[in-house]
């Protein structure tokens, strides 16, 4: 599917999508809950859908009524050779596979060639020293051991969602567990979202210091009615082409909150931002940046291993605009100056490419392919654009990207 793009003036304001972070959490401590929760404010995107499906796997029972999940939550100790459909979602992977060793039978986590592509290295070091195995193929990955209780030595500088991971399943263990971060740490907001999950349904876990979690065992989850707040990573394309988004926590814990002041900087000139703790922000902030004053942009090792290599991704797209981009080995410097495409844009199979992209065509004209990647995590994002006079149509041709 392509979308093409007319340069136009948006007129409007859009309400803020449930946060796919958020949503993730909430569900799965409801999962993991010991009666039924009731979790407000989820859209079907297909991580999310994801995750649902994965919960089901384990137990749980998951009835959605419009925007309400209503889930009955199921005890991971009790599954017995249990299949979970990851599909291309890296954070379910990561989040279910140490409730997955909780049982002590074995569990096969499937998913795309490309997710079992992406790094399990913290999981793989920590199978090796606690005595767990983790057998991994091309599209799936099989557990099998048993998560113990203890103290757990985990690189702050890789992917937050391994941390998370170990915080939604050592605390239904029999005994206190302290998960210590090695320095430097990034995206430390996520691992405070799921800490605040974990809270809202009432189990324990609390930062001593900035680098070591203590988590006590033998806890339950317990029901709770919860509400998704908004999303300010998916917000973040509508505030850069200047669209009032409401339904924004301003203080919320997500690391993104942090996009306003940001294009707010790179609108006054030429800026040097720091993207360890919102790396989701920076495709669309090189976009912005090449529509306004370039900009300087570190913390970005790790967007080399999201679901495409980002920094290479808008390097490509950002040439077709006549933007040149410099990657080095934790920085990205992007230029400006961005006219109309020679050629069309491609969208990696990564929803925020495509929708960085959506936000540089909005303005200059031209045509971005393989859109379809939106509904990873915002199935409604072009009919969000069109609600706010953004000209675009949506061609469903072939793929090039197939």
């Amino acid at each position: 599917m392509r979308a093409v793009f007319s340069p136009s003036t948006p007129n409007g304001a859009v309400q803020a999508p449930p946060s796919k972070s958020v949503a993730h959490r909430l569900l799965i401590c409801a999962g993991l809950a010991n009666g039924v929760s009731r979790v407000s404010g989820i859209a079907k995107s297909e991580d999310v859908s994801t995750t649902i499906d994965c919960l089901t796997a384990l137990g749980a029972k998951i009835e959605l009524d419009g925007g309400v999940a209503t889930v009955y939550g199921a005890d991971p100790r009790r599954i017995t050779d249990v299949r979970l459909p990851c599909r291309e979602s890296g954070s379910t992977l990561r989040f279910f596979l140490p409730l997955c060793l909780l049982s002590g039978n074995t569990a096969t986590l499937t998913g795309s060639a490309k997710l079992l592509s992406r790094p399990l290295s913290v999981y793989e070091a920590l199978a090796k020293e606690k005595g767990f195995s983790l057998a991994k193929t091309e599209t799936a990955v099989r557990a099998s051991g048993k998560l113990t209780p203890g103290k757990y030595a985990i690189p702050g500088d890789v992917s937050s969602q391994f941390v998370s991971g170990l915080l939604f399943a050592l605390p239904l263990l029999d005994r206190n567990s302290v998960i210590r971060l090695l320095p430097p740490v990034e995206s430390g907001s996520y691992i405070d979202m799921t800490l605040a999950a974990l809270a809202a349904f009432g189990v324990k876990a609390e930062k001593t210091d900035a680098t070591t979690v203590r988590i006590p065992g033998g806890q339950t989850y317990s029901p709770r009615d919860v509400t998704v707040e908004g999303d300010w990573s998916n917000a973040a394309p509508f505030l850069s082409l200047g669209v009032p988004v409401t339904g924004l926590d301003p203080e919320s814990l997500q690391g993104d909150r942090r996009v306003a002041n940001l294009l707010a900087e790179l609108d006054r000139g030429f800026a040097e931002i720091d993207l360890s703790d919102c790396p989701d922000l920076a495709p669309v902030l090189f976009a912005h940046a090449a529509l306004r004053h370039g900009g300087r942009f570190t913390g970005t090792r790790r967007l080399a291993i999201k679901e495409s290599d980002r920094g290479r991704a808008m390097k490509t797209e950002l040439a077709k605009c006549g933007v040149a981009v410099g990657i080095a080995e934790n920085e990205i410097a992007v230029g400006c100056g961005a006219k109309t495409p020679n050629a069309p844009l491609l969208g990696h199979n990564d929803h925020r490419i495509v929708m960085a992209a959506a936000v540089l065509l909005s303005r200059l004209g031209g045509t971005v392919e393989g859109i379809e990647a939106v509904a990873k995590s915002y199935p409604d994002f072009f009919n969000q654009l069109q609600s706010v006079n953004i000209k675009v149509e949506i061609e469903h041709g072939m793929d090039i990207e197939k």
